[in-house]
C-alpha cells in the first residue's frame, strides 16, 4: 500500500505539472477589462494539485498515513471498499443533481463522506455541509456569472439573484 501511495503521488504531481505547463498556453492573470484569463483558474488549481501531491509524497515517505504503514503492496480489502464507496456516493451525487442541484448534492455528499467515511464530528461536517455550496454559489454564480443547474432549489435563489445581480 505504501508503494502505491508513493508512485500515485509522483503519477499524479508529473500530471499536476503537465498541467500548469499547458495553462499557460492561455493568460494565467488578470485581463484588463475581462477579468481572470482563460488559464488561470487551471494554472491555480494544478498548483494545489501538485502541492497536495507532494504533502502525499512526503506523508508516505515518513509513514505519517495509515496506508503508508501497510505492509500490503497496492491494495488491502479496506481499501477496495472504501473507494468502491466514495465511487457510488460520486455517482449518486452526479445523478441528484438533476434533481436537487448542485447546491444540494454537494452537502449530501459532504455528510455522506465526511459523517459517514470520514467519521468526523457532526460540527466540523455541518460546518462543511453548509459552507460549500454558499462559497460555490457566490464562486461561480456572483463571481464567474455562470449559473449552475438548481434543479427544484431554483426558487430558493430567486432573493440572492435579486440581491447580487
Amino acid at each position: 500500500m505504501r508503494r502505491a501511495e508513493l508512485l500515485m503521488a509522483v503519477v499524479l504531481a508529473i500530471f499536476s505539472g503537465y498541467l500548469m505547463w499547458k495553462s499557460t498556453e492561455l493568460p494565467i492573470g488578470w485581463v484588463p477589462d475581462r477579468g481572470p484569463g482563460g488559464g488561470a483558474f487551471p494554472f491555480w488549481l494544478s498548483t494545489g494539485m501538485l502541492l497536495s501531491s507532494l504533502w502525499i509524497f512526503v506523508r508516505a515517505l515518513r509513514g505519517v498515513s495509515p496506508q503508508s504503514q501497510s505492509t500490503e503492496p497496492y491494495f488491502d480489502s479496506q481499501s477496495a471498499v472504501l473507494v468502491a464507496l466514495v465511487v457510488g456516493a460520486l455517482t449518486m451525487m452526479i445523478g441528484a443533481i438533476h434533481w436537487v442541484g448542485v447546491y444540494g448534492a454537494i452537502p449530501l455528499f459532504f455528510v455522506f463522506y465526511m459523517k459517514i467515511i470520514g467519521r468526523h464530528s457532526w460540527l466540523q461536517t455541518a460546518a462543511f455541509a453548509i459552507l460549500a455550496p454558499i462559497v460555490t454559489f457566490f464562486f461561480f454564480e456572483i463571481l464567474l456569472n455562470i449559473t449552475l443547474p438548481k434543479g427544484m432549489t431554483e426558487p430558493l435563489f430567486y432573493p440572492l439573484y435579486d440581491i447580487f445581480m
